[in-house]
């Protein structure tokens, strides 16, 4: 049975990302022997390639075949599925239900998950690069190679910004690899040819050509995509797109497809962007990026002539985070970033991969543009957290306008979040801006942007009037506080331990 890892829309059409399938069948193909593999260079194709189109491919795949592995990655769910409780049942359908499902009906085991997808070998002694979807989670991986053999493999480090993982293979024997080209030369309209295991059909080849560079795709900040034309399908993730002197220009990573098949659209990670990653997860197992602090937006336009700006290019600062590099080296709102060390900005997205190129503690200079004059700010930058720890951090107008209460960063509601929530007039409460992790709200499932509607039956529309509340549970011998809290699911009651309260 074919499963998806993850859909994501863009524009109406679905990106799918090439993940996990049901085990599919490697192809038997002969591999030459441990002690005859070595380094695939660049053969000469010379033959092969007439004026014009390729009379043939055959020459290619065949040398660099041996180097593509399919890649079988199992994870076991956190939890069992909860099944039926059979206790609290009538007798009549406790009956009925064990008969059709042979007396299961209750909580059943975890079961593990498989996944398969493809990836290539990059050095004699074991390493390969796949996808970080294909194998993230994954408690056991195994690779397959062309020849029928089969190892296990683990993992030295993902990257899920730029969706590339690097694996190692620990057997005294040298594979068979190619190489990562680290400075491409491809246009559009170039042959390349991709080698992988979509649906489970391991050694699978196509051709086609770099149908256009520098895509952006998704919500991928630190990379852009090249899109080709060969097809790839489910199971193809990981896999390597070829050159037609043998080396490796974009790892396949992508599709768009209304139909969840291949309809000639694909994309692969540039091969300079995962040389870089991989070289920084060979050595250090994660990818450090250079971080700055600040939300930042693009200049459009109309915010171009608001501010009496002559372009609408550069980066715009909607928000700067209390205590982060930006904050520190003073940074402002309303500021906009026009050049990184004297390099021009042309827009948030330029923004955001100008400073991820950089590691955390480079002393990096922005030019900015603050009430119409420019000058020179320096800063020290610190390292991305990770997404989750990313959006708990409240802003530095937030952490001056809030309390921190039972874990939890809060401010008052205002009347553009209640009317864009839909709550009645007149409504109070307090918007959670952010959570300590492993602080008591976060440990009850409160998330960021959560309304606080009422604590002990009161309304609570200040911080302070949740300090009253507080205080008068604790008056009465209370243990704990019950909240009334407004979530995207809708309303509900959580109790919340006064023991933790500050």
């Amino acid at each position: 049975m074919l499963s998806v890892s993850k859909i994501r829309r863009l524009g109406g059409v679905s990106v799918l990302v090439l993940a996990a399938l049901a085990a599919g069948s490697l192809l038997n193909q002969s591999i030459a022997p441990a002690h005859a593999m070595q380094a695939i260079s660049e053969p000469n194709f010379a033959a092969a390639i007439p004026a014009g189109a390729p009379m043939s491919f055959a020459d290619l795949i065949e040398h660099v075949s041996p180097a593509v592995v399919t890649i079988q990655a199992s994870s076991t769910p956190d939890e069992a599925p909860a099944g039926v409780d059979l206790d609290n049942m009538p007798p009549q359908m406790r009956e009925w239900l064990e008969r059709q499902f042979g007396g299961r009906a209750g909580p059943q085991a975890a079961q593990p998950r498989q996944s398969l997808g493809s990836g290539f070998f990059i050095s004699a002694d074991g390493y390969l690069v796949t996808n970080n979807h294909v194998v993230d989670g994954a408690t056991e991986i195994t690779i397959g190679t062309a020849g029928g053999e089969t190892y296990p493999a683990r993992v030295i480090g993902l990257d899920p910004q730029t969706d590339l993982a690097l694996l190692k293979v620990d057997e005294e024997i040298e594979f068979p690899f190619v190489t990562l080209e680290d400075q491409p030369h491809y246009r559009v309209g170039d042959w390349v040819v991709a080698v992988g295991n979509p649906f489970g059909l391991g050694g699978t080849a196509t051709a086609g050509i770099i149908s256009a560079t520098g895509r952006e795709i998704g919500n991928s900040n630190y990379n852009d995509f090249l899109q080709i034309d060969a097809p790839i399908n489910r199971g193809n993730s990981g896999g390597p797109t070829f050159s037609l002197d043998g080396k490796v220009v974009g790892v396949n990573s992508q599709i768009f497809s209304p139909t969840g098949g291949s309809v000639g659209i694909g994309f692969a990670i540039p091969s300079d962007v995962a040389a870089r990653v991989v070289a920084a997860l060979r050595e250090n197992g994660h990818v450090s990026r250079g971080w700055l602090g600040v939300g930042i937006q693009n200049v459009t336009e109309d915010i171009a002539s608001a501010m009496g700006l002559e372009e609408s290019t550069g980066a715009i600062i909607s928000s700067v985070v209390a205590g982060g590099p930006a904050d520190q080296a003073g940074f402002e709102r309303e500021d906009v970033v026009l050049a990184v060390n004297d390099e021009s900005v042309e827009n948030s997205r330029d923004l955001t991969r100008r400073i991820g190129e950089f590691s955390s503690g480079t002393d990096v200079r922005f030019r900015v543009l603050r009430d119409g004059r420019e000058r020179t700010l320096r800063v020290e930058l610190g390292e991305r957290p990770d997404d989750s720890t990313l959006n708990q951090l409240p802003s530095r107008e937030q952490a001056e306008a809030s309390v921190d209460i039972f874990g939890m960063t809060l401010s008052e509601l205002s009347d553009e979040v209640r009317d864009g929530r839909g709550l009645a007039a007149g409504t109070v409460g307090l918007v959670i801006e952010s959570l300590e992790p492993g602080g008591e709200a976060s440990r009850k499932g409160l998330s960021r942007g959560d309304i606080i509607l009422e604590a002990g039956g009161r309304a609570v529309g200040t911080t302070e009037a949740l300090r009253d509340a507080i205080n008068a549970a604790r008056a009465g011998n209370r243990n704990a506080i019950l909240l009334l809290v407004e979530t995207q699911a809708g309303q509900r009651y959580i109790a919340l331990q006064l023991g933790e309260a500050e």
